[in-house]
């Protein structure tokens, strides 16, 4: 990323954003990288001052950048300048505030995608199909070794390097076996949570285990903004939590080096490595998983899609999901409602005889 005259005033303004607006890491280091690349620009133009920018700058700026990046991504760029210099204005830094009229690019509105009940329900029976094919059972016992008991006398000729040199791959099996089983029970967990709450992807991984409460059947969701929310959950996802937890957790967290593992402690699902797991992985069992079952490729973001449309269809109340997904505005909601609309058409134009 490219340094400027005015990172000083950039460092200002985002920690700024940071202390009174509770905005997620990832938006404040974009708003950064925005601001940083705008600045940049007027500075190769040979600006020294913020108060040499104007509003035409600006545009000019928007014009350069609209080349190369899409509507949204220039939304939020032209929020983020926008917002620096209404900043500079409040604190003195600018006479005057050249983006108060600065026109946000309007975002065509489309419709997210989403499996069908009978996909969604597809998907995760084959989640649970999985953990069942790869169970194991650890029996907590090492492999009895050669010469035990009223054999000793038969084997005592043979070494103890001879002997452990033929139980390593047994214990290497077993352990591989374990593993791949905890990894299908976290894996079914992690589906089982994303369809029956709507959350989001970072917020399922930043998740602990205290976060659940099993008896009322409810998980406490930090989302954007750090602002909490209760989320209820059903019995399919009750059961997949709690093998997750009583038999899988346990196998992965005894691959954690003790650095990792006391980062970790805390965390409701963990990594190959014993870490928390992070967001990529997360993504990659979704769509995984959505292979396997033969249903459209889809996102965990999808699957949130899909479980808001669901809710709805289901006469669920639209300020309900809007309080379980954890929107602020109701009109980000009511996206869902276009999608129940165009499943009714399509269903009506199938099975209305007069359609």
């Amino acid at each position: 990323m490219s340094s400027t005259q005015f990172d000083g005033d950039i460092d200002s303004f985002v920690s700024y954003l940071k202390s009174n607006r509770g905005l997620s890491a990832n938006t404040l280091k974009a708003y950064r990288a925005d601001l940083t690349a705008c600045l940049h620009l007027f500075e190769l133009r040979g600006v020294t001052d913020l108060n040499e920018i104007t509003l035409d700058d600006l545009r000019s700026w928007m014009a350069v950048e609209s080349r190369d990046h899409a509507r949204s991504s220039m939304a939020r760029k032209t929020v983020a300048v926008r917002g620096f210099f209404a900043w500079a204005y409040e604190h003195g830094l600018t006479t005057t505030d050249p983006a108060a009229t600065l026109m946000t690019p309007s975002i065509p509105s489309t419709l997210p995608a989403v499996l069908t009940e009978s996909q969604a329900e597809q998907l995760l029976d084959v989640a649970e199909h999985a953990v069942a094919t790869n169970q194991y059972k650890d029996d907590g016992g090492a492999a009895a070794a050669p010469g035990s008991g009223k054999a000793a006398g038969k084997t005592a000729d043979k070494s103890a390097d001879t002997v452990n040199r033929s139980e390593a791959p047994a214990r290497a099996d077993k352990r591989d076996n374990a593993r791949v089983t905890a990894e299908s029970q976290r894996n079914a967990a992690i589906l089982e949570l994303l369809y029956a709450t709507g959350i989001r992807v970072a917020e399922l991984v930043s998740m602990d285990i205290a976060d659940i409460d099993f008896s009322n059947r409810t998980i406490k969701v930090t989302g954007k903004g750090n602002k909490q929310r209760v989320v209820p959950f059903g019995l399919p996802a009750q059961r997949a939590l709690e093998t997750w937890l009583e038999q899988g957790r346990p196998v992965l967290a005894r691959t954690a080096t003790d650095a990792v593992k006391s980062r970790a402690a805390n965390a409701l699902f963990l990594g190959a490595r014993g870490g928390r797991i992070d967001q990529r992985i997360a993504r990659d069992i979704v769509h995984r998983a959505a292979r396997e079952a033969g249903v459209p490729d889809i996102s965990p973001h999808a699957l949130r899609h899909s479980a808001a449309t669901h809710m709805l269809d289901g006469g669920v109340d639209l300020r309900e999901v809007q309080e379980m997904l954890g929107h602020s505005s109701l009109k980000t909601t009511q996206r869902y409602t276009h999608v129940s609309i165009e499943q009714l058409k399509n269903r009506y134009g199938q099975a209305f005889p007069r359609a």
